[in-house]
């Protein structure tokens, strides 16, 4: 029997209030990108669109082929130490980008997976932070 998640998808995300979220590329404008928009912006007034700020907490990287995942570089050094990179990709048999790609690319930028779930009907999400090793101590 498979196991079916009901937690909510900023839930899962781990989006929390007051948290800086960015979104980096094209969140598809059909009613499910615009309920996911309404829905955090329920959860946290700090959002922003294809820019990043400094000390941000959660990026959404929307990326459908690895030239795109070279942004990984710059976004790395804008999230905060214990933050994380979404990166948001098209599944099924409309992927353009396979998750190991996405994995390779992560660790060629000192990046890790530790998490993938399902965004939306059409695309899915893996995470990528910087190893704990890899962290600045306080």
């Amino acid at each position: 029997m498979e196991r079916v998640y009901t937690a909510p998808l900023l839930d899962k995300l781990g989006v929390r209030p007051g948290m800086r979220v960015a979104i980096v590329g094209d969140l598809d404008a059909d009613d499910e990108a615009e309920a996911f928009r309404r829905s955090l912006a329920e959860r946290t007034s700090d959002v922003s669109e294809q820019h990043v700020d400094d000390q941000t907490d959660i990026v959404l990287l929307l990326a459908d082929s690895t030239d795109e995942l070279v942004a990984l570089e710059v976004l790395r050094e804008r999230i905060r130490p214990a933050g994380a990179i979404w990166v948001v990709s098209r599944k099924g048999k409309a992927a353009t980008l396979r998750d190991v790609e996405v994995m390779a690319a992560g660790r060629e930028h000192r990046l890790i997976d530790n998490k993938v779930v399902s965004f939306s009907a059409s695309r899915t999400a893996l995470r990528l932070v910087i190893p704990v090793a890899l962290r600045p101590r306080p």
